[in-house]
Formats: structure tokens, sequence, C-alpha cells
């Protein structure tokens, strides 16, 4: 999780909060971010399935995108239908190059009729405005460095969101609104979405740096909330079945070797009405139209050993057939779990291969994803 760089370490707002909080820092996309707290992983993992967990996600990029005509310049960018957006309606996106290898995975949502709120992952920031800002050098783009992001998730997060902005727990998965959360006496103008990195139902907030430590801290008062750092956040989203972005795919990767397939619009495949028509569309068209060569799936595993990132996966005849892109424990499910890139014969779930653990071939099979039951509010 650690990332090396001559740079110092950034700090979130939410930092002398994590300190207080006893968090196990560490250096993580450039930023010094919680690991864990005094919990621990496996705590923090099952309470956030059984309640509700806060997660500091401030690292990520906030963009602003905004100015005429700037559906038609974002689907140049984005392979989704991003004029069938309705205004709070949000999507799942990925960021596609020249070649239909992926960028980025976002999430972008209509604030209004050419105003689009991106949130970008942090390793990719610095990369993805110098793209936005290239291909679209007639709009504004705009890196929202003034706002933080919590992450509130779990089955008791409408009920703790329900004290907080009422109005938000009627929204259902990936739509969002403007609320009002009370600190002290004052209010934060907050927008908030339906939205999660873990499976479970709950909130993603956009609310002013200034105000994230009295929103954090007021969130956290409530009994069913407990803070909740990388770790646990790694393995709620494996266990979801969720890529995580430079391990799962990346700019080699095309969305469909990343069985993405679902976040290009039918509108912008080869038969739609806006077929096409965005960064490395014949690569990434080509190979819904005539498949790939491998693709990404999910693993049980047998036994109590989990499979880490970069285990080669071998067929019976001890060929080479694929690589383990992401592994671990599954704490909800109490057994290990990953996901890997298999050649496309070996693909069909129920397919036994083997990974290779310290020269051992550990028996795994290829399961459906997600490994949980997703419990989104549609």
């Amino acid at each position: 999780m650690s990332a090396a760089s001559d740079q110092p370490l950034q700090h979130t707002p939410l930092y002398d909060l994590h300190v207080e909080l006893g968090a196990k820092l560490v250096p993580f996309t450039g930023y010094s971010l919680p690991v864990q707290y005094e919990a621990g992983i496996m705590k923090e993992h099952n309470h956030t399935r059984e309640k509700a967990g806060l997660f500091d996600v401030s690292h990520m990029g906030q963009v602003l995108v905004k100015g005429t005509n700037a559906v038609q310049a974002l689907e140049k960018l984005i392979p989704i239908d991003i004029g069938a957006l309705d205004i709070n309606k949000q999507s799942y996106a990925v960021l596609t190059n020249e070649q239909g290898g992926i960028m980025d995975d976002l999430i972008v949502t209509r604030w209004g009729e050419d105003e689009f709120f991106l949130v970008i992952n942090a390793a990719c920031k610095e990369a993805d405005l110098a793209h936005l800002r290239q291909h679209m050098s007639h709009l504004s783009v705009e890196l929202l460095s003034d706002r933080a992001l919590l992450a509130l998730q779990g089955p008791k997060a409408h009920t703790v969101m329900q004290e907080l902005v009422p109005e938000a727990c009627e929204l259902t998965f990936m739509t969002g609104c403007w609320g009002t959360i009370t600190i002290g006496d004052e209010n934060s103008q907050c927008f908030i979405t339906r939205s999660g990195y873990t499976g479970e139902d709950g909130f993603e907030i956009s609310v002013p740096a200034r105000d994230a430590e009295q929103v954090a801290r007021r969130i956290l008062a409530d009994d069913n909330v407990l803070p909740i750092g990388l770790g646990a956040r790694d393995s709620l989203r494996l266990e979801a079945g969720l890529c995580l972005y430079g391990h799962d795919m990346d700019q080699h990767t095309s969305p469909i070797e990343a069985g993405l397939i679902w976040s290009i619009s039918k509108s912008r495949r080869s038969a739609g009405e806006k077929a096409g028509g965005f960064l490395g569309a014949e690569t990434v068209l080509s190979h819904i139209d005539n498949g790939v060569s491998r693709k990404r799936v999910g693993f049980a595993v047998d036994g109590r050993a989990p499979v880490r990132e970069g285990t080669l996966i071998v067929n019976e005849a001890d060929q080479e057939v694929g690589k383990i892109t992401s592994g671990g424990f599954g704490p909800t499910i109490g057994h290990p779990v990953a996901m890997g890139y298999v050649e496309a014969d070996y693909t069909a779930v129920g397919t036994t291969l083997f990974a290779l653990v310290r020269n051992k071939k550990i028996p795994v099979s290829v399961a459906k994803m997600p490994f949980v039951k997703q419990s989104y509010v549609r």
C-alpha cells in the first residue's frame, strides 16, 4: 500500500483526527493515510458489513468540468452516454487512452446542463487533469482542492444519515443531492451521493475542507460508526469484486479485458446511435465484437492461506495461464478470495486452476463476482 516518493507526504483535512484516534498511518498515493485504527482491520471490516464505517477518501481528486458543449467534449474521452445523465445522476466510467487502455476509472455526476462533477483516483490525479485540459481546452477543468470527501458505508449508514441530512435518505444508488449538515452553530453545504466502494449501502459526502473534521466528529459520535482505514477498505472492495486502479486494470488493459463491458454504454457500442467517437474506440469496440484473449475473473481459494498480487496461475499441465492482481482473506465469507487475469479458455465459472505460492500449487477455482451480496438501494 505504500508509494515511494521524494516528495513530502500530503495530509488530508482529517490528519489530526486520525492521529487522535490512534491510527496507524502509512504512505499511500502521496498522502499519509490510516491503514487501520485501534480496532484492527478485521473488526473494522466486519463492523462496516454489520453497522457502519467512516472512511476518509479526501485524497481522491474532486474535479468540476463546465462550459459550452461539455457533454460532447466528455463523450470524446469517456465511453458512456454523458448526455443521457439527468441532473444529480451519476455513473461509473473509465477514461480511455488512444490504445483503448484505461487511464483511470472514475465517477461522473451531472450537476447542470453543461456542468459535471468527477471523482478521480489520487494516483492518477495530475495525469488525468493534464489529459482533460489537453483535450478540453475550451472548458473549465478545476480541481476542487478546497473540498474533502468522506464515505459512510454499511447497513446502518441510512440510520446515521437520517439524523444528518434526512432528505439524502430518499436517494437511490448512484444519485445525489445538495444538503446541509449542522456543525455547532453553523451549517456546512455538502454534496451527498448514495454510492461507495464496499458493496454496501452508503453515502459519499463532499464537504468543504474547513468543515471536514467537525462533520467527521459528528458522524463518529453515533454508536453505529467506527473509523475505517485502508486495510479494511481493500478487503471490503475485494469481496465486492471491485477493481483497484493500477492493480486490477491499467493503461495497458481494455475495459473489456477488465470485465467492465457494462461501463461502455450501449449507445456507444458498434450498433449504437453514438457509436465510437472516444479515444481507443476501435480497440474497445473490436474487443466487444470479437472477444479478448484474456479477462479478469474472480477466484475462490482452497484452504486458509491467501494468494497475493503477482501470484502466477497455472493449469493442470503446469502451463502459465494467468496472474493474480488482487488477493486476500475475505472476513465476511471466511476464506481467501482473489481476482486476476486468465486466458479466455479458462474463464468459465468453476474452472479449476492452481496458484503458485512459494512453488506450491494451491487449488483455486474461477468464481462469480461479487463474492458478497450487494446491498445497494435501487
